[in-house]
């Protein structure tokens, strides 16, 4: 399959897989091997002298890994992908191949709770410091950059709070100061959203959620020009973070109905978000599909959907948030995101229940802050499940 074709639905389907595989497939095979062979010594020296592409060893690639890269590249309109055993190996593995000790790191503070501890243990440990700086706040990111910063970090839209990063702004100023930008558009995916073409030097995902889609796998993603991939990879290959195969092999599955599923989440996740607007029991709605968020001209702007999370705040307080939650009959209760069954989860008591309050109100991390994630089922039964759960608090 070549980079000729223009729909994002034939490129979820054929990107990336050659037309006769082995066996006459229809399906890219596993290829379960850790180690690959050379015929001869002569083979190897050409090898080795970078005339011959293949593959030597599991830790460097397989050619099942190969594949599914490639597809991911061609979605997302990027030179190179790199997959990894989870997405915290992606996000980490790529902070510290552009990272060292004295160099300085700028975070928007609406990040996934583990990049936020990866930064204050991690890193501080290594000599690494890092200025989380206000989620939309573009002056405060201008002057956040020192002389010293290597990286700046965003995620777009956030969590939980689905903020819309103007990209191509947060590009101009890391280029300004000679920063790599590196973008987790894990929320998005390649069909809401193409953060190479606005400005990122390195985009992220995490595959588990939805590039998988199934709830079924852990992986995470780096794609980028080569030039920013290659030293990711050269520091995967020491660090050991890779895909399996079969994991390879649900994802390559996964993603050739990423555009079908996304469809279907974006009208789920827009349908949702308009029916609590309204809802008497909620307090607020965070989504970009609506008119009333603050960054919906952004969104508008750079994206095609606006995904299948939305998060909100229930009237009331922590008890009644709980009992709203678990009056709910269709989703599952759970801390992630992007498969086919809805699920809903409550920041506080899982993921900053260690974080003084304080610190996490700072956050908007309220008692009353719920993250839906809308799967595929219908709407109409999705809103009904909300509505009674809602009047029953």
């Amino acid at each position: 399959m070549t980079r000729d074709a223009k729909g994002f639905s034939t490129r979820s389907v054929h990107a990336g897989e050659s037309r006769k595989k082995y066996a006459s497939a229809i399906t890219t095979p596993v290829v379960q091997s850790s180690l690959y062979v050379f015929e001869s010594t002569a083979e190897m020296k050409e090898y080795i002298a970078g005339k011959k592409n293949r593959l030597e060893y599991g830790r460097y690639g397989n050619p099942t890994q190969r594949v599914a890269e490639e597809k991911l590249a061609e979605l997302e309109e990027a030179e190179d992908g790199l997959l990894f055993a989870t997405g915290m190996a992606a996000i980490t593995t790529s902070l510290l191949a552009f990272l060292s000790g004295g160099d300085h790191l700028v975070v928007i503070d609406d990040c996934y709770r583990k990049t936020r501890v990866f930064c204050e243990t991690t890193l501080v440990r290594l000599g690494v410091e890092t200025t989380f700086v206000r989620t939309g706040d573009y002056e405060g990111l201008a002057d956040a950059m020192r002389d010293n910063t290597k990286v700046l970090l965003t995620e777009s839209p956030t969590n939980p709070h689905l903020s819309v990063i103007d990209l191509p702004r947060a590009a101009e100023i890391a280029a300004r100061n000679g920063a790599r930008f590196l973008a987790d558009s894990t929320f998005a995916t390649p069909s809401n959203q193409q953060a190479p073409k606005l400005g990122a030097d390195l985009i992220i995902h995490s595959a588990t959620k939805y590039l998988g889609g199934h709830n079924d796998l852990l992986a995470g993603a780096v794609l980028g020009d080569a030039s920013v991939v290659d030293p990711v990879r050269e520091l995967q290959g020491q660090f050991g973070g890779t895909i399996d195969p079969h994991c390879a092999y649900l994802l390559l599955r996964g993603l050739k109905t990423l555009a079908v599923r996304i469809e279907k989440h974006n009208r789920n996740g827009l349908a949702i978000a308009r029916f609590l607007q309204n809802h008497p029991r909620v307090e607020h709605v965070y989504y970009p599909g609506l008119e009333t968020h603050p960054d919906h001209a952004i969104a508008k702007e750079q994206m095609r959907g606006f995904g299948g999370v939305v998060s909100f705040l229930v009237k009331g307080g922590l008890d009644e948030t709980l009992r709203f939650i678990d009056n709910l009959k269709l989703p599952y209760l759970g801390p992630s995101l992007g498969g086919v069954e809805s699920l809903v989860y409550h920041p506080v008591t899982l993921t900053f229940n260690d974080m003084p309050v304080a610190e996490r109100e700072k956050l908007g991390i309220m008692d009353n802050l719920v993250r839906y994630a809308a799967g595929i089922e219908d709407e109409e039964d999705l809103m009904a499940d909300l509505d009674q759960a809602l009047r029953a608090v």
